[in-house]
């Protein structure tokens, strides 16, 4: 698998950003990195989403981060260009994953369905992105499972705080953390040292589960 991946799944936690400038994208990953968050995604619809990817690998080279909400391979091969490790999508878009399968950058795509599952693993997509989980939970993984026990699954979309545990507990590859860990009043209200604390809750949450599971 490839060592982005590997860094994923060992961490388990991807935190989702969409701020509003690349001054305010420093300041909430040097929180984070505070707080234990070793991997983030900067979404597209982020104002200088790209400078906001080589900034954070010129400054915090030991995070891995990507690019969220790619739509086409236009944008793909941007981000890749801009160094970003990996790439995540809220669709399965076929040519951006076929894209970024020949720079050997991994691409999550976003799926709900077990058809689209396969479709996106028959595509090469090592991992995907179970997209909106909101209103399904993590039953909804563990029915997934039964029949397809072999994918690597990233629910996004509705998981926060209060329910890492349980979806770690049905065996998923990671999980996006947005709004719950990083909000749009915490960045405008410039009260980062909260997201430190929250991202510290997270890690300690994970840092439990694998202690507990060996």
């Amino acid at each position: 698998m490839n060592s982005t991946l590997e860094k994923i799944h060992s961490e388990k936690i991807i935190s989702i950003i969409r701020s509003q400038s690349v001054d305010e994208l420093e300041a909430v990953v040097h929180s984070l990195y505070e707080g234990g968050i070793r991997v983030v995604e900067v979404t597209m619809n982020t104002p200088g989403a790209l400078k906001g990817i080589e900034m954070i690998r010129k400054k915090f080279p030991d995070m891995k981060v990507g690019a969220g909400t790619v739509l086409d391979e236009e944008t793909a091969r941007m981000c890749i260009l801009s160094g970003a490790s990996f790439l995540l999508s809220p669709i399965l878009h076929k040519g951006s994953l076929t894209l970024a399968n020949r720079y050997h950058v991994p691409l999550i795509p976003g799926v709900l369905t077990p058809t689209e599952i396969v479709q996106a693993y028959e595509l090469g997509a090592q991992v995907v992105k179970i997209f909106p989980i909101s209103s399904l939970g993590p039953q909804y993984v563990k029915d997934i499972k039964g029949p397809l026990p072999h994918v690597n699954l990233i629910p996004v979309g509705g998981v926060n705080i209060d329910n890492i545990s349980a979806y770690l507990d049905v065996d998923c590859f990671a999980l996006g953390l947005g709004s719950s860990l990083v909000s749009n009043d915490l960045i405008k209200e410039k009260r980062f040292a909260e997201i430190t604390e929250r991202a510290k809750k997270v890690t300690k949450i994970v840092t439990e589960i694998k202690e507990t599971k060996g």
